[in-house]
């Protein structure tokens, strides 16, 4: 947007008080009057004026009473639902208090908002001014031109042109017919039956638009097609319905007319919003206004909670009685939905054993029971069993409706005393993960972020290090306050990322159809836990320890000398000082670096560097699989537990650790041998299914490359077919020269390599390597225009995204500096390969687990390894495995290309590969 432009902000009033209201707390002030979405209103229009202070502006409300659009359809809207009491109270408090804050209010009976928003829109637009909308509301996407953009200040999402393309599938002239297809349940508005947004979008892109559309009618098949044709009668109201009007006569209400003139910012009435602020409890702005509060936010952030209300409102209580417990109780039974949260004696997800348990059902309200503490006050306390016992039924009763902060954790720890947890229905870690992934996810974060509050920290409770004392010698009414604060705070989070989550259709998706889910399923993983030989991997440890004592001694033979090994000094001295190596690059502190990059590079021409190197990988092996492994088998299950991490890589994809499965080199025999020893009980198998070359297929299908698609389309080999592009040959006599260079150039490319990287990696000149790439970009346009396209989309929004939905945060791609935006800039090509990747293969775990449920199979999912599942089963289930496992991965989505899933079986891991 040129600043220059003069700037007219028109906030969608009516939008974002109900937005306001379903995001927000249920706040009050102190005469009990409900707050929460005046606060909420608040916030982002004190947001937008500081991010446009010189603009013109109208804040536009809905006018009480019926519209032309009853007259038109007197069923218009006829199934919404009333206006909740409590927010109908505070829409004279937000028109009061958005006018004391200096914003022009515009509310005009007989038409709605959007009417009145729409004719300012193209009133400011014809006399040369840019228009901002501030609105949550999709339909006023056919506003959007290149001199009008929409903004979410709730999501922080701005769509111009080519974002409502992106978002909807449909450019903004074409929005109307789109809604018109679909329909608007809220208004009450038929549309085409069972058609939704990808139906509707699909057919505006095959036949150019609604009339288009109706004229092919006919030659439409299926469901669709036979609901089109029964629809056509009433698709021309539809239109009429949805199209915002932008030609209404505002002249009562704004002079001079038509022009935005009179829609200037008048100043803040400081006088009349200290009154207000102190009337409804809002000290904190009230502390800013007075001058004694920080600065007004001038960032573009989502918008952020006043501090809810003084702490003497919250209700906390410590539950030793079975009369407050079966009160609490019936609480819970009749919450319709409650945060939870145990406190353990461990954070081992098998070892842990509850302490306490805290319940809240409301904001400021929450109990905590005390269970197993043990400290000097003796604490009265109900006992563990009966109190579990109770809770029972509630605890698996699918149907109640229960939230946490990594609830995979609290699962475990039910898991461990006979409780099989269900209804989780939400997890604001994962909540939080879906909406910025590069953000930290941890309550108290969230806490300080979402709500304005800082609550007790566990080393505020336990202490730190060597006299850190275990949770259950807390004083109980201590360890009460930080465990309901966590449970109070939790559903608090939950009210401000739901409804930001619900707004966006892909993070709704990638939240509950394969987040919440996969959280489920990894609970299964971890406990099914996989078998090891231990017996082998003690055996590899002393052959590992023997060859690297042989190499050793060939280390001090090349040197000429001993010397520390595990000293990058000393070796930086043996190679630079003595054998007079050339030194490739140096450490912060100026001295010769020893890195890997630097040894590799090195090895290429010298033996010394080589052969650290190869020490280097045995060292690593041996001290973190072969040596730690076998210490890591549980004594009750005979088996190794890793830990998935689901809320880590920003790209969606599992982090595995204690021990960390993914990362066993397989490379190397001696990587391989480290697999050996994952192995079937007696009488069983394992087997592993990944996909092939998902990443390239990922590839074609985003760039819709047609040559890409077509190799893979025929089942050709990829890297064949792309050779016989690049080099101009058929594809029987590509060679195997011409193949590498072409496997290094298709996985090169995703990986943002260059002319240089890929020179190195085939061993060729760069000015080579150069000619290879764009001999590659001259045949796969495609490609180019994808990753040119998806380099622009990522700078404009600060995100991509994967097929799903997931948005992929890139923070310096914006702000960074040269390197660091250039490596942004190569995220944002690979993100949305890795990051679908990363959904598909949760989904494949999900469908084959629902599969060997649905037909009662003994086999288990073992391992999940980037994008290969890996299970154990019985000899006689072979088969099933066989033929369903791969159907079941390749059919969780439907790309431009096939998917394709193999799977392999043998005793061991390795030998299922």
């Amino acid at each position: 947007m040129n600043a220059e432009t003069p700037l007219v902000l028109l906030v969608d009033g009516s939008s974002y008080l109900y937005r306001a209201y379903h995001a927000m707390p249920d706040l009050r002030g102190p005469d009990g009057q409900a707050t929460g979405a005046v606060h909420g209103m608040v916030a982002m229009l004190k947001q937008l004026r500081d991010r446009y202070p010189g603009a013109h502006a109208a804040c536009v409300f809905d006018a009480s009473g019926p519209t032309f659009r009853d007259d038109w359809y007197p069923e218009y809207k006829a199934q919404r639902a009333p206006m909740p009491d409590d927010l109908r109270a505070q829409i004279p408090l937000i028109h009061q208090v958005v006018q004391l804050l200096g914003w022009p209010v515009l509310t005009v009976p007989g038409i709605e908002a959007d009417d009145a928003i729409g004719t300012l829109a193209r009133v400011a637009e014809a006399s040369g001014h840019q228009v901002v909308i501030s609105t949550g509301d999709k339909d006023l996407a056919q506003l959007v031109t290149p001199a009008v953009s929409l903004l979410n200040t709730m999501s922080n999402e701005r769509l111009d042109e080519a974002g409502v393309l992106a978002k909807f599938g449909v450019p903004p002239n074409r929005i109307v017919d789109y809604l018109t297809l679909m329909g608007d349940a809220v208004d009450n508005v038929p549309g085409v039956d069972k058609v939704g947004p990808k139906t509707a979008a699909k057919w505006i892109a095959e036949h150019g638009s609604l009339d288009g559309v109706v004229a092919a009618a006919t030659s439409i098949k299926g469901v669709a097609g036979e609901n089109l044709r029964k629809a056509l009668d009433w698709l021309p109201t539809g239109r009429k319905l949805v199209t915002v009007k932008t030609d209404c006569d505002l002249a009562a209400y704004l002079q001079p007319w038509p022009s935005v003139e009179g829609l200037a910012f008048k100043p803040v009435d400081r006088e009349g919003l200290l009154a207000f602020y102190t009337q409804h409890g809002f000290k904190t702005w009230k502390r800013e206004l007075e001058g004694q509060g920080v600065a007004p936010q001038t960032q573009a952030e989502p918008v952020r909670a006043e501090p809810p209300p003084p702490a003497q409102d919250k209700h906390y209580e410590t539950v030793n009685t079975w009369a407050r417990f079966d009160a609490w109780l019936q609480k819970l039974q009749a919450a319709e939905l409650v945060a939870l949260d145990t406190e353990t004696d461990s954070l081992s997800n098998l070892d842990a054993r509850i302490v306490g348990l805290s319940f809240s059902v409301a904001p400021w309200e929450a109990c905590y029971i005390p269970l197993r503490h043990a400290g000097l006050d003796h604490p009265e306390q109900l006992p563990l069993d009966e109190v579990l016992a109770r809770l029972q039924p509630w605890l698996e009763d699918g149907t109640r409706a229960k939230l946490g902060q990594h609830v995979k954790y609290d699962a475990h720890v039910f898991a461990n005393h006979g409780i099989a947890i269900r209804g989780y229905a939400h997890d604001t870690m994962l909540q939080s993960y879906v909406l910025e992934a590069h953000k930290s996810h941890s309550l108290e974060a969230l806490a300080d972020r979402e709500l304005g509050r800082k609550g007790l920290s566990y080393e505020d409770l336990c202490g730190k290090g060597a006299k850190q004392i275990p949770f259950a010698q807390v004083d109980v009414a201590r360890a009460a306050e930080y465990s309901c604060e966590d449970s109070e705070m939790c559903l608090g989070v939950h009210q401000r990322l739901l409804p930001r989550i619900l707004a966006e259709p892909g993070l709704r998706y990638v939240y509950e159809q394969i987040e919440m889910p996969t959280s489920a399923q990894l609970l299964r993983v971890e406990r099914n836990g996989v078998r090891i030989d231990a017996a082998m991997l003690q055996a590899q440890s002393h052959e590992l320890g023997q060859r690297l004592l042989q190499l050793e001694q060939s280390l001090y033979e090349l040197a000429g000398q001993p010397f520390n090994i595990g000293s990058p000094k000393q070796i930086g001295e043996i190679l630079f000082g003595k054998l007079g190596l050339p030194v490739k690059k140096k450490t912060a502190t100026g001295a010769p670096s020893t890195d890997e990059e630097v040894l590799t590079e090195l090895a290429a021409d010298f033996p010394l560097p080589a052969k650290i190197l190869e020490h280097r990988g045995l060292a690593k092996l041996k001290s973190t699989y072969t040596d730690k492994l076998p210490l890591m088998v549980n004594p009750h299950t005979g088996r190794v537990h890793t830990h998935y991490a689901q809320a880590v890589a920003v790209t969606g994809r599992l982090a595995s650790n204690d021990p960390n499965l993914q990362n066993i080199p397989v490379r190397t025999a001696e990587g391989r041998r480290i697999r050996e020893a994952f192995v079937a009980p007696p009488g069983g198998l394992i087997a592993s299914a990944d996909y092939s070359q998902i990443e390239l297929r990922i590839m074609a299908h985003l760039s819709e490359d047609p040559a890409m698609l077509a190799a893979f389309a025929s089942g050709a080999d990829i890297h064949k077919a792309t050779a016989a592009e690049v080099f101009g040959t058929s594809l029987e006599a590509v060679s195997t020269e011409q193949r590498r260079a072409a496997k290094a150039i298709n996985f090169g490319l995703i990986y943002g390599m260059g002319a240089y990287g890929l020179a190195a990696q085939l061993g060729i000149e760069p000015k080579a390597a150069k000619d290879y790439i764009d001999l590659y970009f001259a045949r796969f346009q495609g490609v180019r225009r994808y990753m040119d396209e998806t380099r622009a989309s990522a700078e404009a929004k600060g995100y991509v995204e994967t097929v799903f939905g997931r948005r992929l945060w890139l923070p310096e791609i914006k702000g960074g500096n040269g390197p660091r935006k250039a490596a942004a800039q190569r995220q944002a090509i690979n993100a949305p390969m890795q990051g679908t990747a990363a959904d598909l293969i949760k989904l494949a775990m999900l469908a084959v687990q629902a599969a060997i449920d649905r037909e009662g199979k003994q086999t288990l999912i073992v391992m999940q390894v980037h994008d290969e599942l890996v299970f154990e089963l019985p000899e006689s289930e072979r088969d099933w495995v066989a033929s369903q496992v791969p159907a079941l991965m390749a059919g969780v989505a439907q790309l431009k290309v096939p998917l394709l899933a193999e799977v392999g079986f043998g005793a061991s891991w390795e030998a299922a590969h």
